[in-house]
């Protein structure tokens, strides 16, 4: 493993450069692949950000998200020749490559140099460079401090400042998780200070719904939300039937889980979703209680200790039904006040 600061030489001669995000790329991950091509294009490499499928509507005011090469559709092909050819590969926000999903092995055969920048727990060893900090609130956080690290923050335009502003926002629910230390506050002034507008960022992100997206949401709190107070815990399930009464489309079900979480006494909030191919879970808590290991324990998954997933392939009543046989074994932890 070579220091992040050995790689400032090989940014300097142009090379042909990919930038991977996760699966179902959210605003840190987008934001911080985002950020990392305005900063290597200054430096005249051909570069691309190929993400392993599409993301939400609310995302694509991002400067470069119409360069971003989609894997999932018509462009496979151009996608995997252009990482198979590739001198270096960004791997940005996910720590072990089974995250790509689809480009996993792909990314994984490339001859390429590979680059980490990650917050995840669960870190697998495949990259030539690393900048892994699990206590960092974002990747995008991090972004920031690999432009310091190459001594080119000076290279910062207000485009990326605002993709690494996102990034840091929605990864710290809007500055109020644990992991919002007084660095990332000195960060977010840095960023305003270049010319970033809070308020624009918030309403790109935060206010710019859909009918059908607010019509689902009112739909799954009156009709799919079960708390259980017993266990100081909330879900909700959503079916593929459901997602289609709403025309759903990609990240029409972001921050579901959060409303599960905010009733008065929750400790622990799920959301699963039928994909049809799979059943996606999102799961939230407040305290000690570890999520991360939860998932990681029974649902393929992991994550955050306070925001984690997983997936499962049985049905969604089955997973529901199996999730809510688990909590008696973690009543002790869910109800200890």
């Amino acid at each position: 493993m070579q220091q992040i600061e050995e790689l400032k030489p090989k940014l300097e001669q142009s090379k042909k450069i990919a930038i991977v995000p996760h699966r179902r790329p959210d605003a840190d991950a987008l934001g911080s692949c985002l950020a990392m091509l305005g900063y290597l294009k200054q430096y005249s490499h051909d570069v691309k950000v190929i993400s392993p499928d599409e993301y939400p509507d609310f995302l694509k005011w991002m400067h470069g998200n119409e360069e971003v090469v989609i894997h999932e559709y018509e462009q496979k092909k151009k996608a995997e020749l252009f990482i198979a050819e590739a001198d270096l590969i960004f791997c940005l926000d996910f720590s072990s490559l089974d995250r790509t999903e689809s480009l996993e092995k792909h990314v994984r055969n490339a001859k390429a140099t590979k680059v980490l920048i990650d917050h995840h727990p669960g870190k697998e060893d495949f990259a030539d460079y690393e900048l892994y900090e699990p206590k960092a609130s974002a990747t995008a956080e991090l972004i920031f401090d690999f432009l310091n690290k190459m001594q080119d923050v000076d290279k910062l335009t207000i485009p990326m400042a605002e993709c690494i502003y996102a990034g840091i926002m929605t990864d710290t629910g809007s500055f109020k998780y644990s992991s919002t230390s007084s660095k990332v506050h000195r960060i977010i002034a840095d960023l305003i200070d270049i010319g970033v507008k809070p308020e624009k960022i918030h309403r790109l992100i935060y206010d710019t719904n859909t009918e059908n997206r607010i019509k689902l949401l009112g739909f799954a709190l009156d009709q799919r939300l079960t708390v259980l107070k017993e266990f100081n815990t909330a879900y909700m399930a959503i079916s593929m039937s459901d997602l289609k009464k709403f025309q759903s489309k990609n990240g029409d079900t972001e921050g579901l889980v959060n409303y599960a979480l905010s009733i008065e006494g929750i400790r622990l909030a799920a959301l699963f979703i039928d994909r049809g191919d799979s059943i996606s879970m999102s799961f939230r808590s407040v305290g000690d209680f570890s999520v991360s290991e939860f998932a990681n324990t029974h649902f393929n998954g992991g994550g955050h200790k306070n925001a984690s997933g997983g997936k499962m392939t049985e049905p969604l009543e089955k997973v529901v039904d199996f999730f809510v046989s688990l909590l008696p074994f973690y009543k002790e932890k869910l109800c200890d006040t």
